[in-house]
């Protein structure tokens, strides 16, 4: 955790760098009213603690990538008002650190030849029921290896030894569990989400993440692995996500939830501000506000914990 540089409004983190918060969006479409209030959210908490405030493009997964979406959506982002203070962070042009990283957790790792549909069978044959990965192929011989190689490229999963870790969340209290033996390279060669993000996270000072609850369970892994390449782990902030009617997490196909759409609808970029921040019970419905406006409002222990429910025509 950061501390308050004397006479100064930004915090200091442990290695006596500014400290940040990010938002991280992966450029595969616009942003939706969902995406559009978690970034409000990261950006009121890291502002309201002095934070410099960062942007990651996560483009790895380079198939679902759409071109010209970072630009949307950043564009996006600054129509609501939300800025950056640097160049955003892009992970396709980072590579060489993932790999840097990975060599430095060389001898924790190893060669995994599961696929997603034999951990679900493992998961789901008597006496199964894994939480983690089960193991599989932790403690396979060279040969078995090599055996493998012929059929299926591996991952690479980071060997945990069941260690077990705890992180502070701003909005869940401590929250803890054992490490799994999680993916820290793909079986196609892309570092796994899990390595980058902390890897990202590091390099650009970032030690508070706030994002949706529905990654909550990997903050456990992501804070080991963190101490693991020797740094601090972040402080979390997981906030309730955005739902539509059935109860499920706000998508694109759920109607008029982008900028684009909405505007098309007749609902222009301050309007669609002000439904935000009445979700989040920092301003009255139809009331005009602006960022300055709702940083001076914002209190995280006032924060509503329940999912928005998103009404679309």
């Amino acid at each position: 955790m950061g501390r308050y540089q004397p006479g100064g409004n930004s915090v200091v983190n442990r290695e006596g760098s500014a400290g940040a918060g990010r938002y991280a969006p992966s450029p595969t479409g616009e942003l939706h009213l969902g995406n559009l209030r978690t970034a409000l959210l990261a950006w009121l908490f890291a502002r309201s603690s002095g934070r410099r405030f960062v942007l990651r493009i996560e483009d790895l997964d380079a198939g679902r990538v759409r071109p010209g979406a970072a630009e949307q959506q950043v564009a996006d982002l600054a129509a609501l008002g939300i800025v950056f203070d640097d160049a955003p962070m892009v992970q396709s042009q980072r590579l060489d650190e993932y790999e840097a990283a990975l060599q430095t957790l060389s001898g924790r790792t190893y060669e995994c030849f599961c696929s997603r549909r034999d951990i679900a069978e493992a998961a789901s044959a008597p006496h199964g029921g894994y939480r983690h990965y089960p193991g599989t192929c932790r403690d396979l011989t060279e040969a078995e290896r090599a055996a493998r190689r012929a059929t299926r490229a591996p991952g690479l999963r980071l060997r945990a030894e069941g260690a077990a870790w705890s992180v502070t969340d701003l909005l869940h209290g401590t929250v803890g569990g054992a490490v799994d033996d999680f993916v820290v390279r793909r079986n196609d060669g892309v570092p796994a989400y899990n390595l980058a993000v902390v890897v990202d996270d590091a390099a650009a000072h970032v030690d508070q993440v706030v994002r949706g609850n529905d990654l909550l369970s990997s903050a456990v892994n992501q804070a080991y692995l963190t101490a693991l390449l020797g740094g601090a782990p972040p402080t979390y902030a997981h906030v309730p996500l955005a739902i539509n009617s059935l109860g499920l997490r706000l998508a694109k196909r759920d109607g008029a939830v982008t900028l684009a759409d909405l505007a098309a609808a007749g609902v222009d970029t301050a309007a669609v501000l002000s439904r935000i921040a009445v979700s989040l019970r920092l301003a009255s419905p139809g009331e005009s506000v602006n960022l300055a406006m709702l940083l001076n409002r914002f209190d995280p222990a006032a924060l509503p914990r329940e999912p928005w429910l998103v009404r679309t025509p």
